[in-house]
């Protein structure tokens, strides 16, 4: 016999089962019925704590998306160059990535089915990077410590890179850099886009 959750209980259940299934097949390929039987309820019980799919999804998307490392203190802590806190913020970020591989499967479902949701995952998660990098790029540029460039484009060419290496480590299958660990990827991004820009520490 089914063990009677409390409500509270019974959301969380509800988020957790259904955040997997969206992982995996995307808003399109999950039903109703198909949530309700993972999480052992019947639709009409799921539907007393979501209105519609659609606010279920966006649910979860909330429950995962608007989780936020404290980067600040990435920032703050050990040293002030420009080449130490952009390791340590990416370092920081993926490795919260990679703690809920279901937030990077359904980025991606998003981006492919072009919802809107999309949009949270940039400003709740990516957001933070473009901003400092972009801002500091322009500061560097104007002492002349990097080359002449689009620091906006460069910005957001490096973070493709970065989340390419977050989909290569964390999706199943997708390891092309097996000997390699994720810190030594975001390691050697780094170096890479920081030679790419003429990144001088004077």
């Amino acid at each position: 016999m089914q063990k009677r959750l409390r409500a509270p209980e019974r959301r969380a259940s509800i988020l957790r089962e259904a955040a997997g299934l969206f992982a995996d097949k995307g808003f399109h390929g999950v039903s109703v019925d198909d949530i309700a039987s993972a999480v052992g309820v019947s639709p009409a019980a799921l539907y007393r704590y979501f209105r519609s799919k659609e606010a279920l999804y966006e649910a979860v998307l909330d429950e995962l998306a608007c989780t936020r490392e404290d980067y600040i203190e990435t920032v703050l802590a050990g040293e002030s160059d420009f080449a130490a806190v952009l390791r340590g913020l990416i370092r920081t970020f993926v490795r919260g990535m990679a703690e809920q591989p279901d937030l990077l499967k359904m980025e991606l479902q998003s981006l492919l089915e072009g919802r809107a949701a999309a949009n949270s995952f940039f400003e709740h998660r990516w957001k933070t990077f473009t901003d400092y990098i972009e801002f500091s790029l322009n500061e560097l540029q104007r002492e002349g410590r990097v080359q002449p460039l689009d620091a906006r484009l460069s910005t957001l060419m490096f973070l493709g890179m970065v989340r390419e290496a977050l989909i290569v480590k964390c999706l199943p299958g997708q390891d092309r850099f097996a000997g390699r660990t994720l810190d030594e990827l975001v390691d050697g991004l780094v170096r890479l886009f920081l030679r790419a820009v003429g990144y001088s520490r004077d």
